[in-house]
């Protein structure tokens, strides 16, 4: 019966047992093929996503910055080229503050203030007492409210210490023993060596522009600025190259290892950046050198506000040397009381040049055959213009009244301006105009320095010229120019008629290949013949006229003065003149063409007595240094 019992219950229980297996069995397939499809999704479908989750979290990818192209010098040695630094890179201590460590907020700023502002600031001061270009903003006061906004925070653990927008670089800082060290600063009248050792001041070091010239050749230059991270060029060079300097970024990928060490996987993981193109300038160092300092020591001499200097090689348009001043230093650029000095007043500013405009209109006339040196006219000293309620009037008829019957080569020895007037009438206004534009006024050069003005000619450039307009653009009155395109124009005519394209940057050095500019000719303004009668008269002028201060003894110098009213609004100003002088040396076989300009120098009357004398001592140099053979005994 137990048996009977025991049989009956079994199939029940085995019916039982084999329906929680299939479940079993069922719950086990569902979850495997759920981990299936987890893995199918995660390995096919969103394998790039966690690739590269994982490689954020193990790998380490940066961006490397390039080295900047460097911008050099030339300089003839034994008649070989040799190159120098105008704008390199060099490691400099950028210092900072850790406020909370810092005991004494007061006495820390008055350390900084003493090391790196109160030379500058006094420096600015004296260039003050002795010409009104450079004004000095800034005072102590100011300077050390500045540092103590920065330095009085009790608890911040970083504080950058900077100027305007660059952070404070000590150029001169020096490592010893773990101590920060610096040497006097420049202007500074000691040399001995502080030391600073104080809580709460550090610095890091890192890779900057720097120009160890300083000044010199500021405004062909420009400048790097850091405010917006790695360094962008702004002005001069600096911008209209930035993107070859800049050079291309590179980049590592590499993978953390213990405490964070970085190891690289291999050499597919590293991408080299490529560093910048190197520029080499047409610029002389050693005439640069002189023709800066010589043009400083001028503006300085006659109390002006400012100046410059563009020499140019006629037969390619090399730009040799070109300054001006107010200039600034790139290395400490933002120590200026106005962002205008940045601008290169030889290529930016427009002013009416006055009587060096003769010679471009002495030209004109002379390549058209409606004079020649020996055509003559009366000069009554002043001569009215239709239209116009008063006579215009040669420089010195106060003085000498007219001058009678005289010849196209006394107007430009004697600068009359009624002679000016005589050629430009025999040509005819549209005439004249046309070629005034051939000349190259009225647009820009293209040389590659950006920031250029095109001057304005724009009452030439009508279809009725008016009679006063023509008169007075034939003396250099009533229109605008820029040094740069008063120099080119004197070019054309010392490189017989045939006007270059200025160009300042020699060669290119790009990846170890150097490119070489090709000079560019870009029109024959006037005849050969033109230009040899108009360089014979420029001679008289030197030899007879009003420019005798640029005789040189051992050769025949060409060129013009010109002395010229500056515009203001609703006419003239009756106390401000600019003086110009354009000399081509020597004329025979031209090495060079040099303009010399100082903006409303206040001890001289005329061109003669300022720009001339500045003039020749460059030139003098200039023909020294190349070893120009003397022609005349």
């Amino acid at each position: 019966m137990w048996r009977n019992s025991l049989n009956n219950s079994r199939p029940d229980k085995i019916r039982v047992n084999n329906s929680r297996w299939r479940l079993v069995v069922a719950i086990i397939f569902l979850f495997s093929g759920a981990l299936i499809y987890k893995l199918f999704n995660l390995q096919i479908k969103q394998c790039d996503l966690y690739t590269a989750l994982a490689a954020s979290q193990q790998q380490v990818s940066s961006q490397l910055k390039p080295e900047r192209g460097k911008i050099y010098f030339t300089e003839k040695v034994g008649g070989q080229e040799k190159l120098y630094p105008l704008a390199t890179n060099k490691d400099l201590a950028v210092l900072f503050a850790v406020p909370k460590d810092v005991s004494n907020p007061k006495e820390l700023a008055e350390k900084l203030y003493e090391f790196f502002d109160k030379p500058r600031l006094e420096a600015g001061l004296k260039e003050l007492a002795s010409s009104t270009a450079i004004i000095a903003t800034s005072t102590k006061e100011t300077i050390l409210a500045a540092y103590l906004k920065r330095l009085d925070k009790p608890g911040d653990v970083y504080e950058p210490l900077e100027g305007k927008k660059t952070p404070l670089i000590a150029s001169n800082l020096e490592l010893k023993d773990g101590l920060v060290l610096f040497k006097k600063s420049p202007g500074a009248t000691s040399t001995v060596v502080e030391q600073l050792k104080i809580p709460g001041l550090g610095f890091d070091l890192g890779n900057f522009r720097y120009y160890p010239e300083n000044e010199i050749a500021s405004h062909v230059l420009g400048f790097v600025s850091y405010a917006s991270g790695d360094g962008n060029g702004k002005y001069g060079l600096e911008e209209f190259f930035n993107e070859e300097l800049f050079g291309k970024y590179g980049s590592l990928k590499s993978e953390r290892g213990g405490q964070d060490n970085v190891i690289i996987v291999n050499d597919r993981e590293y991408i080299k950046p490529v560093a910048g193109s190197d520029l080499v300038l047409t610029l002389d160092r050693n005439v640069e050198f002189i023709a800066c300092t010589k043009l400083k020591e001028a503006v300085k001499k006659h109390g002006a506000e400012g100046g410059s200097v563009i020499a140019v090689n006629p037969k390619t348009g090399a730009i040799i040397a070109m300054c001006s001043v107010p200039d600034f230093n790139p290395n400490d650029y933002n120590n200026v009381s106005d962002i205008s000095v940045y601008n290169n007043s030889a290529l930016f500013n427009q002013y009416e040049p006055g009587s060096v405009f003769k010679t471009i209109t002495m030209s004109i006339a002379v390549d058209q055959g409606k004079v020649s040196p020996t055509t003559t006219y009366k000069d009554e000293g002043q001569i009215m213009i239709n239209g116009w309620p008063k006579p215009i009037k040669n420089s010195d008829f106060s003085t000498h009244g007219g001058h009678g019957v005289v010849d196209m080569n006394t107007v430009l020895e004697n600068s009359l301006n009624t002679g000016a007037i005589f050629a430009m009438r025999q040509v005819g206004s549209k005439v004249f105009a046309d070629y005034v534009k051939d000349y190259g006024f009225g647009e820009r050069t293209g040389i590659e320095l950006g920031a250029e003005s095109t001057g304005n000619i724009g009452n030439l450039l009508t279809n009725k010229i008016r009679e006063i307009d023509a008169a007075t653009a034939a003396f250099g009155q009533g229109i605008s120019v820029t040094s740069l395109q008063m120099v080119m124009a004197y070019q054309a005519i010392a490189n017989k008629g045939i006007m270059m394209k200025p160009y300042i940057v020699q060669a290119i050095i790009r990846e170890g290949k150097r490119e070489e500019t090709i000079p560019k000719q870009l029109r024959q303004v006037v005849s050969a013949k033109t230009a040899t009668t108009i360089s014979a008269m420029l001679v008289n002028v030197v030899e007879v006229g009003h420019s005798k201060r640029a005789y040189i003894d051992g050769y025949y110098i060409g060129g013009k003065t010109g002395t010229a009213q500056v515009a203001i609004p609703g006419g003239y100003s009756t106390d401000k003149y600019t003086h110009t002088f354009i000399g081509i040396a020597p004329i025979d076989d031209p090495a060079f063409v040099m303009l010399t300009k100082i903006d409303d120098p206040k001890d001289v009357t005329y061109a003669e007595g300022s720009a001339l004398p500045l003039w020749t001592e460059i030139a003098d140099f200039m023909l020294k240094y190349y070893q120009v053979p003397k022609t005349r005994k």
